[in-house]
């Protein structure tokens, strides 16, 4: 598809025309909304003054990359003038709902969770639903903890008698009896309205009470509840006062348990919101009711030009209020945020009970963006490296993401057969083809810092001369001390990489992530994902060094014992250690065993020099 190119004469019209739309544009609050050359709107906002927000657009030189491309799609803009704030937020919620712009925040809300639905009929049910169907019928919820709702399902079950049939009991119906009692009406679970043996008032009362305690107001049903057993009990009802008082006891321990705060903080909205860098941002919301949540809720809202905390938390406020049509006149927040809603007090508190929502509406919040990341690294399990990678380099504060890691160890038992080893890691993951085996060369002894010194020019003078690409983090198996070896290296051959070190216990485990001239220590939690990648990586550097030593000290005993023999040349030992597999059962084996295997002359001559015989 061919893409006509703007001319420089296509592009000062554009300028002129935007700049003539923007300079008669009215200093009210209200939306704007940007069109493309296909005069579709890619982009919606709000202002509380309309020509200076979007003349911010066009005089300014953006930071965002994305705030420029959008800009310079821009072909037309429309504006709608609104009476206050809270209606351009109100407006600015539901067009970007309706049009999905691309430059918009996308809202993320794909779970439909259920709500508890008291049917608008003649003697109500009470059920759990997901559809919200405006017929005049109430719904609390949604619960997004599904125990929470079955909780207080089984509450109302146990405390009121009310029909889960779904007849039609109207008046003329019941009359013309219709219907008969079901086994509910046999085990005490429904009084039998359908037969007339419930009266419309009595059942409708128990409703009412129903949806105080979905509203949360529980203590006001404890006083209702009480007043009525201590009326019982004067009139000597005993067993109609002992069934209150049964009822009493299951509202106060739900009470208690539903309980978070004093019952005195009572309708208030409280909202937090945690960010996952530039592409997402999460935010919770609760409402309290008479010291208890009776609505919790988060939803994510994908960044298209990095917007704020704050501009996203009053998109979300906007958002939640409709959804569930709270009228609170507190608001709790975590930050400071700029809006202004009718008869709404914000509210950033430091102690008390209210902070303590606000902690626990972040602690949801954290848990929710957790719960996303791991669900998305399941589907991508790169994205879970990269997310460990981006933490390496904000603990380090490298100023690139290292993707290319390589770590060093060396081998060697009292000095005898020296080694050393670099693994490579690339994106979080072994790279076993770029794993390199150095023999040590120019160290006598057991001198581990010489042997890294000696490794460390060796591995980077190669890359260089072959212009190959240098790694972005350098994690030596040690500490302090290895880490200034390979520093003094870096500098003779005037490079300079990032270095880290790996220090292990005394049980000789990975304990600590060093980092810094003076080397500091990095705090990692000894659960966390970013911990297991180091250990990894210690232990695979370990591993692989080992290997090596293993494989050289092996050879070498091989050759000790095989080489020096007249006749025996790489082909016959081959074959000699193909069918014995080890010195000591060549040793082991018959003279005749030996003739069969590689001939008479040669096994004759093995055999005599194994066993030292003339």
């Amino acid at each position: 598809m061919n893409v006509q190119k703007e001319t420089k004469e296509d592009k000062l019209k554009r300028e002129i025309y935007l700049k003539t739309l923007v300079s008669s544009l009215p200093e009210t609050p209200g939306i704007y909304q940007y069109f493309d050359d296909k005069d579709k709107i890619i982009y919606v906002g709000k202002a509380k003054n309309l020509k200076r927000r979007v003349t911010s657009y066009f005089n300014k030189d953006h930071k965002a990359n994305k705030t420029k491309v959008l800009v310079k799609k821009i072909r037309n803009i429309k504006y709608i003038v609104v009476n206050t704030e809270k209606d351009a937020l109100l407006l600015e919620n539901n067009l970007i709902k309706k049009h999905q712009p691309r430059y918009n925040v996308l809202l993320k809300d794909d779970k439909t969770y259920p709500s508890i639905c008291v049917q608008n009929e003649f003697f109500p049910r009470v059920f759990k639903t997901r559809k919200i169907i405006k017929n005049g019928s109430s719904y609390f919820g949604p619960y997004t903890h599904l125990p929470t709702m079955y909780t207080l399902l089984d509450l109302i079950k146990k405390l009121y008698p009310i029909r889960t049939c779904k007849h039609n009991l109207s008046q003329e119906n019941i009359k013309s009896n219709k219907f008969k009692v079901c086994l509910e009406y046999h085990i005490k679970n429904c009084l039998g309205p359908c037969e007339g043996l419930q009266t419309e008032e009595d059942y409708l009362q128990n409703i009412a009470e129903i949806k105080e305690i979905l509203k949360g107001n529980t203590r006001e049903i404890s006083k209702q509840l009480k007043e009525k057993m201590e009326r019982y009990a004067e009139n000597l009802e005993f067993e109609k006062a002992h069934e209150y008082k049964h009822k009493l006891t299951l509202v106060e321990n739900f009470r208690s348990k539903s309980e978070v705060v004093s019952t005195l903080i009572h309708n208030i909205d409280v909202f937090s919101i945690e960010s996952n860098g530039e592409k997402s941002a999460y935010i919770n919301f609760l409402h309290i009711a008479n010291g208890a949540i009776n609505q919790a809720y988060t939803i994510e809202y994908k960044k298209k030009l990095n917007e704020t905390d704050s501009e996203l938390l009053a998109m979300g406020i906007i958002e939640m209020r409709t959804r569930f049509d709270s009228n609170a006149n507190e608001i709790v927040v975590p930050i400071p945020l700029d809006i202004d809603l009718d008869n709404v007090k914000f509210t950033i508190p430091q102690r008390g009970e209210k902070k303590k929502l606000l902690d626990l509406s972040r602690l949801n919040v954290k848990q929710y963006k957790a719960d996303r990341l791991k669900q998305a690294e399941k589907l991508n399990p790169a994205q879970r490296n990269i997310r460990l990678l981006k933490e390496i380099q904000d603990k380090l504060k490298l100023q690139k993401l290292p993707m290319h890691i390589e770590s060093f160890d060396n081998s060697n038992i009292q000095g005898s057969d020296p080694v050393a080893a670099c693994i490579v890691f690339k994106q979080g993951k072994p790279s076993k083809k770029d794993y390199r085996k150095y023999n040590i060369k120019t160290v006598i002894g057991p001198d581990d810092y010489a042997s890294m010194h000696e490794v460390v020019i060796r591995r980077y003078s190669r890359l260089e001369k072959e212009k190959q690409p240098l790694p972005d983090l350098i994690i030596t198996d040690g500490g302090k001390g290895q880490m200034e070896i390979v520093r003094k290296a870096l500098e003779e051959i005037n490079l300079k990489i990032p270095i880290a070190g790996l220090a292990k216990d005394d049980k000789h485990r990975t304990s600590e992530l060093l980092y810094g001239f003076p080397a500091q220590t990095i705090g990692m939690e000894p659960t966390s994902g970013l911990f297991k990648l180091m250990e990894r990586i210690q232990d695979e550097v370990h591993r692989f060094a080992i290997q090596f030593h293993r494989d050289k000290r092996s050879k070498r005993q091989v050759q000790s014992e095989l080489d020096n023999i007249p006749g025996i040349g790489p082909k016959t030992k081959e074959q000699l250690l193909k069918t014995f597999k080890s010195i000591k059962r060549i040793k082991e084996a018959s003279e005749d065993d030996l003739i069969t295997l590689i001939g008479h002359s040669k096994g004759t001559t093995l055999w005599k020099e194994i066993h030292n015989k003339n």
